[in-house]
C-alpha cells in the first residue's frame, strides 16, 4: 500500500521535478530543436519536452503511466501542437510499419523493460529514412568506481524510479540493433549526482 501511494502521488511529482533541471533542459533543447514531421515520443512523461518542438505536424505522446501523463495537462494545454496520446508500452507500439518521420527518447530507454524489444519497434516505425533521437545516462566508460557502484545500485533504483537502470549501455544496444550513429556525443550532466552523470546525445538511423 506504502510502495503504490509512492509510485502514484510521490514518483511523478519527483520525476517532473528532476527533469527540469537546467543542464537537462538545454539538452533537450538541442535535441529536439531540428525535429519535424510527425513524431513519435517514447515516454512522454509530464509533457516536459513540449516547448522544444518547433515544426512538428502531429505529435504521438506515448506514456504508459496515467498517474504521469495527467501531470503534463497544462502543458498539453499550453501547446499548439495537435497531440495524440498512446495510453501503450514501447515494447508494443500502436503505429503502423514505417509511419513516423522521428521518434524521440529523452531518459526513457533506462526503464524499459526490454529494450531490444523496443528498438524492434521504433525500427519497425520509423520511415525508411526516418531519425530517432536519443538523450539518456549511460553506463560509465570512463570510472570504474562509479560504473561499478552503477551495478550495485540498479536494483533498488528500478524499484524507486520506476524501472529506471544506471548501467544500462546505449551506444551498443543502439549498435546491436542496427541502428546507425550519425551523431553521438558523451557529456557529464551539472547538478546531476555522479552515479547518473555521464551521458549520451545521439541521432541515429536504420543501417
Amino acid at each position: 500500500m506504502l510502495y503504490q501511494f509512492y509510485q502514484q502521488q510521490v514518483f511523478p511529482h519527483l520525476l517532473n521535478q528532476v527533469m527540469q533541471t537546467a543542464s537537462l533542459m538545454d539538452k533537450r533543447r538541442e535535441l529536439l530543436l531540428p525535429v519535424a514531421g510527425e513524431v513519435l515520443e517514447i515516454g512522454f512523461g509530464t509533457g516536459i519536452n513540449l516547448p522544444f518542438y518547433q515544426n512538428v505536424a502531429r505529435l504521438y505522446a506515448l506514456e504508459p503511466n496515467q498517474d504521469i501523463f495527467k501531470l503534463a495537462a497544462n502543458r498539453i494545454f499550453a501547446s499548439n501542437i495537435a497531440l495524440q496520446h498512446l495510453h501503450a508500452s514501447a515494447e508494443r507500439i500502436p503505429l503502423a510499419d514505417h509511419s513516423i518521420d522521428h521518434v524521440v527518447s529523452t531518459w526513457t530507454l533506462c526503464s524499459v523493460q526490454r529494450l531490444d524489444h523496443v528498438l524492434k519497434e521504433i525500427k519497425r516505425v520509423l520511415k525508411p529514412n526516418g531519425t530517432l533521437h536519443v538523450v539518456e545516462h549511460v553506463l560509465n566508460t570512463e570510472n570504474k568506481k562509479v560504473r561499478q557502484l552503477q551495478h550495485l545500485i540498479t536494483p533498488i533504483q528500478r524499484c524507486l524510479a520506476d524501472g529506471c537502470r544506471l548501467n544500462r549501455n546505449i551506444e551498443l544496444a543502439l549498435s546491436k540493433a542496427g541502428f546507425q550513429l550519425s551523431q553521438y556525443d558523451y557529456f557529464y550532466a551539472e547538478g546531476i549526482p555522479k552515479i547518473g552523470q555521464q551521458m549520451l546525445l545521439a541521432r541515429v538511423q536504420k543501417k
